[in-house]
């Protein structure tokens, strides 16, 4: 699911910076055409940077919650759960060893081990 959430967050990130390279642009042949100063064209870049920024946050936090809420619809375990799990099956396992018995490698090992 993190995943996910990091494609939205750069597709948008894509989005933005594409836009920004055109107004940039713009704003550039209205400085060069002498329509603005270039005081003025350095001005509505800042501001549409301080405004980008402040929409980012607002959207990263949107996206965040949409992700929160839908996770709580399922019932996926938590990181902590994940991690107290396999340090469980690693005291079992380590257990196993001691006894003599080499207990078959589960799935979730085998992917790990294959990261």
């Amino acid at each position: 699911m993190e995943d996910l959430f990091k494609k939205f967050l750069y597709s948008g990130v894509g989005i933005v910076t594409g836009t920004l390279e055109k107004v940039q642009n713009k704003v550039n042949e209205l400085v060069e055409d002498g329509k603005i100063s270039e005081t003025e064209g350095k001005k509505v870049i800042d501001d549409l940077l301080e405004d980008v920024d402040h929409k980012k946050g607002e959207y990263e936090e949107k996206i965040r919650g949409l992700m929160e809420n839908v996770l709580s619809k399922f019932d996926f375990p938590t990181r902590k759960e994940v991690e107290a799990l396999e340090n469980k099956i690693d005291e079992l396992e380590a257990q196993l060893a001691s006894k003599g018995e080499q207990p078959e490698p589960t799935k979730a090992k085998k992917r790990v081990e294959e990261e």
